[in-house]
């Protein structure tokens, strides 16, 4: 499992992360606390608490993990 911390602040940035992350195979959670919700589900992200940054994790994917990681770039949360 890998995993990175999201900036998902805005409904352009969900929709922009779901829209990248669903042409993928394989399982991705957002995690916020103690919720989890499908990373692919824009209702579950919106069920999240956006104010804060989200978790997502990388629990299995076909060896595309690059890929992945490219298409979450935008919406990594910048190092404060």
């Amino acid at each position: 499992m890998k995993s990175y911390t999201l900036d998902l602040h805005s409904i352009e940035r969900v929709k922009g992360f779901v829209t990248a992350i669903i042409g993928f195979e394989g399982y991705f959670d957002l995690v916020s606390g103690r919720y989890v919700v499908d990373a692919k589900s824009i209702m579950g992200i919106f069920s999240m608490d956006l104010s804060r940054n989200v978790e997502f994790r990388i629990l299995e994917t076909n060896d595309r993990i690059a890929e992945v990681e490219a298409a979450i770039a935008p919406y990594l949360a910048q190092e404060k």
